[in-house]
C-alpha cells in the first residue's frame, strides 16, 4: 500500500493512506442521493464517524442487510437492535494535545492513518461533559506553563487527556497522560480542574515516556481521589481502572450483553466459561443464571478489578484466573472436567486457531460468540462448523452509530457425533499426502520436545515460533482487550527446542 509525505498545519510530516480498490469498495454507505448534511466541522478530516452524513435509518439497514450477506450461509438474522438516541453515546473520550502553527494549544484525535491531530472541540459521538472537561484543561495549560509533548523532539510534558464517565452513577476520571513522571503544581493544577468541574471524582497520572502509538504507560499515580471510578450494568456495579476494558456505549452494551444471556439459555445448572473475560463484566451478568462461572484473562490488571467486582456484587459462584484462555480450555478439557457454555468476546483480530482448537477439544454444547468484526467473525465460524459446530442465531447491535462498525451476537450449538459425519470420496492423485502428514497437533509437539529436550512449552509458545516460520497466519493469540497487555514471550533455548520439533514433522 503506497503512502504519501505531507505536511500538516503544525509543519509535521505525516502519511497519508492510499487505499487499494478493495479497501475503496468496501466503504459502500457513503449517501449519493444527496450533499454531505452534517453539522460536524471537521468531518471531512477526522475519519472517525464515516456515516455522521447518513441518515440514522438508512444506517442501520445497510448495517442489517451487509450482516445478513455476511451470515446467510450459517443462519438468519434475528432483528437488528438499533440505538434509540445514537448521539453522545461515547463515554471514554480520548483527546490528544498539541500546537498548531501559530503555538495555539489544540487537541482533538489523529488523523486516520496519520499522527496529524485534528482539533475537536465538541464532537457529535462523545460524552459532552467529557469534552468539557477537555476543553477546560485546555485552557489550563497555559497559566501553569505545562507544555504539550512534541513527537518529533520528543520535548513537552501532555501527551494524552483520557476521560471516562460512569453512565449511570456519574463519577468521572481523568486521566492525565505525561511523557515525565514529574507534574508541576499538580494540587493546584486539580483543584483549578474541579473547580470548574466538581463532577470530576478521580485524577490520575499516567506516565508514558516511550516513543510509542500507545496512549496508556505502565506507571501511574493517583493525584486524587480513588484512582478508579464505578458504573452499573445489567444490574451489577463494575470497578473501572485508566486500563480496564469497559464498553464505552454503556446504553448499547446493555442490550448487547441481555441477547448473549438469553442466547446462553441457562438454567441455573450451567458451568459457564467467560474466555477474554476482562473485568468479568458478562461473565458477573450471568452468574445469576448459572451454576457457577469461570473467568479467564490474560491482563492481570483487569483480572485485580474482576476480584473485587464479584466482591463488590456479593457473587460468590464466579473465579477468576490469570491465564492464556486457550492454555487453560485445554487443561480443562485433559483433566475431563466439563463446561456447558462458552462466552467468548475476542479484539476485532478474533480467536487465534490454537484457541478455537482448545475450544473445540473441550467441546461444550454451547457458545455464544460476541464479536465486533463481522469479517473475522465469518472465519472463526467457519472454522467452528466444520469441527461439529452449527450456528443456531445471530443478532446484529448498532453498538457505534454514524461508523462503519457493527457487533455481532452469535449462537453455536454443538451438533450430536451422528450429525456431522459425512461420506466423502477422496480422489487420491487429489489428496497432498505430504502436507497432510507434516501438520502436527500442538499436543504432539510439545510431546516431543519434552522427550527429546527435557522443556515443557505452552501452545502460546508454540503459536509464537510457527508465527515465526511463518506457519499462523491469524494474527491475534488470544490478545486481551484491555490497554498495554503483556504476553509471555518464549526463551531462546525453548524456540530451539519447538523449531526442532518443526522440522522433525516436516513443517517446516
Amino acid at each position: 500500500m503506497a503512502t504519501e509525505k505531507r505536511r500538516n498545519d503544525n509543519g509535521k510530516r505525516y502519511a497519508d493512506k492510499k487505499y487499494d480498490s478493495k479497501q475503496m469498495t468496501q466503504k459502500t454507505y457513503r449517501r449519493t442521493d444527496s450533499k454531505p448534511n452534517t453539522s460536524c466541522p471537521v468531518f471531512k478530516t477526522c475519519g472517525g464517524c464515516q456515516l455522521l452524513d447518513v441518515p440514522y435509518e438508512k444506517q442501520v439497514k445497510k448495517k442489517r442487510e451487509q450482516l445478513t450477506e455476511q451470515l446467510k450461509t450459517f443462519c438468519k438474522l434475528d432483528d437488528f437492535i438499533s440505538m434509540e438516541n445514537p448521539a453522545h453515546y461515547r463515554h471514554k473520550v480520548t483527546a490528544t494535545f498539541d500546537r498548531d502553527r501559530k503555538g495555539n494549544i489544540i487537541s482533538g484525535v489523529y488523523r486516520e492513518g496519520t499522527h496529524y491531530v485534528v482539533p475537536v472541540e465538541h464532537c457529535l459521538l462523545e460524552n459532552q461533559k467529557a469534552d468539557a472537561i477537555i476543553a477546560t484543561i485546555r485552557g489550563l495549560l497555559k497559566s501553569f506553563k505545562i507544555k504539550t509533548y512534541d513527537e518529533d523532539s520528543g520535548y513537552g510534558l501532555l501527551r494524552h487527556v483520557l476521560v471516562r464517565v460512569g453512565y449511570a452513577t456519574g463519577q468521572v476520571m481523568v486521566v492525565l497522560v505525561l511523557a515525565s513522571p514529574i507534574m508541576p503544581s499538580k494540587n493546584n493544577f486539580v483543584k483549578a480542574l474541579r473547580k470548574e468541574h466538581p463532577e470530576i471524582t478521580t485524577v490520575v497520572v499516567n506516565v508514558n515516556d516511550k516513543r510509542t502509538s500507545m496512549v496508556l504507560g505502565e506507571k501511574e499515580q493517583v493525584i486524587y481521589g480513588p484512582g478508579f471510578i464505578e458504573d452499573k450494568l445489567c444490574g451489577c456495579t463494575f470497578k473501572i481502572s485508566p486500563k480496564s476494558f469497559y464498553q464505552v456505549n454503556p446504553v448499547q452494551t446493555e442490550k448487547l450483553y441481555t441477547k448473549a444471556i438469553e442466547y446462553a439459555g441457562l438454567t441455573g445448572k450451567e458451568t459457564v466459561l467467560d474466555a477474554y473475560c476482562g473485568t468479568g463484566t458478562i461473565g458477573m451478568i450471568a452468574a445469576s443464571k448459572a451454576g457457577n462461572v469461570i473467568g479467564v484473562e490474560l491482563n492481570k490488571d483487569a483480572v485485580r478489578d474482576a476480584v473485587t467486582n464479584a466482591k463488590r456484587n456479593q457473587i460468590s459462584n464466579i473465579r477468576f484466573y490469570q491465564k492464556d484462555a486457550g492454555e487453560f480450555m485445554m487443561q480443562v478439557a485433559e483433566s475431563g472436567d466439563k463446561v456447558d457454555v462458552v462466552l467468548m468476546d475476542p479484539p476485532r483480530s478474533g480467536s487465534s486457531e490454537v484457541f478455537l482448537d482448545a475450544l473445540c477439544r473441550l467441546s461444550p454444547k454451547k457458545v455464544v460468540y460476541v464479536s465486533c468484526n463481522p469479517e473475522t467473525l465469518v472465519r472463526d465460524l467457519e472454522y467452528l462448523v466444520k469441527r461439529g459446530y452449527r450456528v443456531e442465531r445471530a443478532c446484529g447491535v448498532d453498538m457505534f452509530p454514524n461508523t462503519e462498525h457493527v457487533e455481532t451476537v452469535c449462537l453455536l450449538s454443538k451438533l450430536h457425533e451422528a450429525k456431522h459425519h459425512v461420506n466423502v470420496t477422496l480422489d487420491m492423485d487429489e489428496l497432498d499426502v505430504t502436507s497432510a502428514e507434516s501438520k502436527a497437533t500442538y499436543e504432539e509437539i510439545k510431546d516431543y520436545v519434552l522427550e527429546k529436550h527435557g522443556l515443557q512449552v505452552t501452545n502460546l509458545y508454540i503459536a509464537q515460533v510457527k508465527r515465526k516460520c511463518g506457519i499462523i497466519e491469524r494474527e491475534n493469540y488470544n490478545k486481551s482487550k484491555s490497554e498495554d497487555t503483556k504476553q509471555p514471550q518464549c526463551s531462546e533455548d525453548k524456540e530451539k527446542a519447538i523449531r526442532d520439533a518443526l522440522e522433525h514433522f516436516g513443517m517446516v
